[in-house]
């Protein structure tokens, strides 16, 4: 007799939990499946022999969002990138997303996943990549992403994370939304930068004060953030089911807001992704907030994501 196994398209699936916290992070891209505390999803999931749905929970790196033609010139030399994004003609989210990633520590409340990522056309540099996501009973999610350069050659990174946060069941429309972003960057209709970053004041952008989210259209990069006392700023979200915070450590200087209105009938604003990322979409092109990874230096990263029930 032949036994018959499958296996599900976003690989090995790690299963972690603390207190009222379940997660689950995937073979697949070292992504975020899916996040709960109680049984009640805290971000949009999706199955485990589906594909991620509009970039749900993915990390995303050595760079985030997108770069112009996927041209850019760093260390006196020009690259092309492949278009992974022909319909824009832009290289968007990075090379790592649907890469297998092995698992180098599983624990009942933690899982640690890494990558080696050798030259790539259009990226002729070393690193090697950690992703950590630890649950704890107290403060739910803490992801750490981590790049060092193993290779003879500085490499430049950017990193970013893409969970869709859920404060309830039904639309976004009556949920309330709160966001650290003192400035907001105006980019085409690809998602290019078209200026500098601008004051939220007075724009739709504007969600310093807590305030429902009605009708706004967000899809944008925002920063000056502002941090609190133990150096991490907080986007909230709070709907019927749930008060949702997202923290972004130092070295997370940006936060793209998705209302998800581009998105089919069955995920059109019904979740709001808010992607704590580290430089802005072009960083690769312009240089803003771009970090410089030396050889044999690292990097660290550390966001969040804790919620009260309600």
């Amino acid at each position: 007799m032949t036994l018959s196994t499958t296996r599900p398209v976003t690989g090995a699936q790690y299963d972690i939990a603390a207190g009222e916290y379940q997660a689950t992070i995937t073979e697949l891209g070292a992504g975020l499946r899916q996040l709960s505390r109680g049984g009640q999803p805290l971000i949009a999931s999706y199955a485990a022999d589906e594909l991620p749905p509009a970039g749900r929970g993915q990390l995303l790196a050595p760079w985030p969002n997108r770069i112009d033609g996927g041209r850019y010139s760093f260390g006196g030399e020009s690259f092309q990138l492949d278009l992974s994004e022909p319909a824009r003609g832009t290289a968007i989210h990075g090379l790592t997303r649907w890469a297998n990633w092995r698992v180098t520590a599983h624990a009942a409340n933690a899982a640690e996943l890494a990558l080696d990522l050798l030259g790539h056309a259009g990226y002729p540099f070393c690193l090697e990549l950690r992703a950590g996501f630890r649950l704890t009973p107290e403060a739910g999610l803490e992801v750490s992403v981590t790049a060092r350069n193993p290779g003879s050659r500085p490499a430049p990174f950017g990193t970013g994370s893409h969970p869709y946060l859920l404060a309830g069941n039904d639309g976004i429309d009556d949920w309330q939304l709160q966001l650290p972003a003192t400035r907001w960057l105006p980019c085409d209709d690809r998602g290019i930068p078209v200026g500098e970053p601008r004051d939220v004041s007075g724009t739709p952008a504007d969600f310093r004060a807590r305030r429902s989210i009605g009708a706004a259209t967000l899809d944008h990069p925002l920063t000056g953030l502002k941090a609190d006392a133990d150096g991490h700023a907080r986007a909230r979200l709070a709907g019927p089911a749930a008060d949702v915070e997202l923290w972004a450590g130092p070295g997370y200087g940006w936060l793209q807001v998705f209302t998800g209105d581009t998105l089919g009938p069955d995920a059109r604003r019904r979740a709001v992704a808010i992607e704590p990322m580290s430089c802005p979409p072009n960083a690769f092109v312009s240089g803003t907030d771009l970090l410089v990874v030396e050889p044999g230096d690292a990097v660290t990263l550390r966001w969040g994501i804790r919620a009260t029930l309600r």
